[in-house]
């Protein structure tokens, strides 16, 4: 999966978990005031964008206002805070008043994330069936502001919203990012920051990669040297750190208010050697290894003949899923190379019935599909395009048989991969990958004999050998993360790259306002500095 292998204002200041709130009192554009944003120009693309009709603007007059419900009055308090700093307005959130911005909730064709953006002279609507749906058509709505929209000072304005038609929904139901904070630990307020710049491209996954070798990153109680040992270090030899239960569920709570699900991983049996550090009697010679701070992988192994390991996977697994209100549950699965294959099978059984005996989805990596995947389990494919047949051709048969795919190509969509051979930061043993090869691909066909109904999305690993602060996260995510957005939610139809490189270099006075420091990269038509 690897093989050799830290502040932005955030993005709101109070849960979302929306409902129906609208905004009111604003004017409509002057006709040679300001310039707006192309329906069309959002990413990722929309199911279709039909502009028509007058602009409309948001004034110092404007309003939100929302219905009685908690959840209503978040997403109204959720949309000042992005508002706020840059357009200096105070945006009251209210019950009272009518027309402007409305958002509101809706039976209609939009399924569980679709929403539908109308924009005239008298205001802009946005109508969504569910809290998440609306959530996005607000992602789609700070797009077409200016950038500038998105500083923390107060802006000239003025701010234009285009007039038409968006009538958006998700290609995908999984659209995710995976961060890896076991090889550099990244705390709390560095993780609050990447769930923001993922929630304006409508990521809805949240991956934590929270163990390894190198680093155990989640409390225990039943098991505490885990984290108080096993989490003492990261690559390098720095110092480490775990995130408590408290901290871990305020990860969680955030996530869930920009629509983010949060998907835990406990990698096993191999990738362990924090764990097994930290508790001798999980080795089978009873002898626990030292602390381990480099980046080779594969030689790692729980004991897989001892009932002891499987108290330990019972109780992780527990109190970790007592932790989450998610539906999955994450086991890794890679490069067990330590791991005979039938302990490896035995040992992938059992700990899939746990999974599932706590309420849990299974989730693993690809290599699952050589044991036995438990009904509804789900296998994230991080081969290359050059993996061999063989081996595709176990991935496609456990994906006719039931198995749901997360397609995660490491040559495609390894975020920690360098963009080319001058690329400070990263790896390359999956070769490089350009902007332009990490959008340019079809998820639905991409893997031979794979029904299109067993891919469930798209998922952009960012492991972090090489990475030790947000703007190392930054550099090598961005502009690639807009890349897998769009692959997990526009239309096959939709995707072309040569469109697709001006919208996104359109992104770059948006980075640029909220703080981002992304890869300049040569194939994309970027404004001039």
């Amino acid at each position: 999966m690897r093989q050799h292998h830290r502040t932005l204002r955030l993005l709101g200041s109070l849960l979302l978990i929306a409902a129906g709130a609208s905004l009111t009192g604003a004017a409509p554009v002057p006709a040679a005031s300001a310039t707006a944003t192309p329906l069309d120009r959002v990413v990722p693309a929309p199911v279709s964008a039909e502009p028509g009709g007058s602009p409309y603007r948001i004034t110092r007059a404007t309003h939100i206002r929302v219905d009685a419900s908690r959840e209503t009055r978040r997403v109204g308090e959720y949309l000042a805070g992005i508002l706020r700093p840059s357009t200096g307005y105070r945006l009251p959130v209210t019950t009272h008043g009518a027309g402007g911005i409305q958002l509101r909730l809706k039976k209609g064709p939009f399924g569980a994330e679709g929403y539908r953006l109308d924009s005239g002279r008298k205001g802009v609507v946005i109508t969504a069936a569910e809290p998440a749906g609306l959530f996005h058509g607000v992602q789609t709505l700070r797009q077409l502001l200016p950038a500038a929209v998105e500083k923390d000072s107060v802006q000239p304005g003025p701010w234009p919203v285009a007039g038409g038609t968006i009538e958006d929904r998700p290609r995908y139901a999984w659209r995710g990012a995976m961060l890896d904070v076991s090889r550099h630990f990244f705390d709390v307020g560095e993780v609050k920051r990447y769930i923001d710049q993922l929630a304006l491209y409508k990521f809805n996954r949240l991956h934590l990669h929270l163990s390894d070798d190198q680093g155990w990153r989640i409390a225990v109680d039943s098991w505490p040297r885990l984290a108080t040992y096993g989490g003492s270090t990261e690559v390098g030899g720095g110092p480490g750190g775990y995130y408590t239960k408290a901290d871990y569920k305020e990860i969680v709570r955030y996530a869930a208010s920009r629509h983010l699900e949060v998907v835990p991983e406990i990698d096993m049996p191999g990738h362990t050697n924090a764990a097994l550090a930290s508790y001798a009697e999980l080795n089978c010679d009873s002898v626990a290894p030292p602390l381990y701070t480099g980046t080779e992988v594969g030689f790692s192994s729980l004991c897989v003949g001892k009932e002891i390991t499987y108290d330990f996977v019972d109780d992780v697994i527990r109190e970790l899923a007592a932790l989450t209100p998610g539906r999955y549950l994450h086991i890794g699965g890679d490069e067990a190379h330590s791991t005979p294959h039938e302990d490896y099978v035995a040992f992938m059984e059992r700990a899939q019935r746990t999974v599932t005996k706590y309420g849990k989805t299974v989730v693993g990596w690809h290599q699952l599909t050589g044991a036995s995947p438990v009904q509804g389990a789900l296998a994230q494919y991080w081969g290359l395009d050059g993996t061999g047949a063989e081996e595709k051709a176990q991935v496609a048969a456990a994906a006719r048989n039931g198995t749901g795919l997360i397609l995660s190509p490491a040559d495609r969509i390894y975020l920690d991969m360098k963009y080319d051979a001058n690329t400070p930061l990263g790896l390359s043993w999956a070769g490089y990958v350009d902007v332009r090869r990490s959008y340019d691909w079809d998820p639905g066909t991409y893997l031979p004999g794979v029904p299109q109904s067993a891919v469930r999305g798209v998922e952009a690993p960012l492991w972090s050998e090489t990475l030790e602060t947000s703007a190392h996260i930054e550099f090598m995510a961005f502009p690639r993360a807009a890349g897998v957005a769009e692959l997990g939610w526009s239309p096959a139809a939709t995707h072309d790259w040569e469109d697709y490189r001006v919208r996104l270099a359109a992104q770059a006075p948006r980075w640029e306002a909220l703080g981002i420091g992304f890869h300049r990269s040569p194939q994309v038509p970027w404004p001039a500095e």
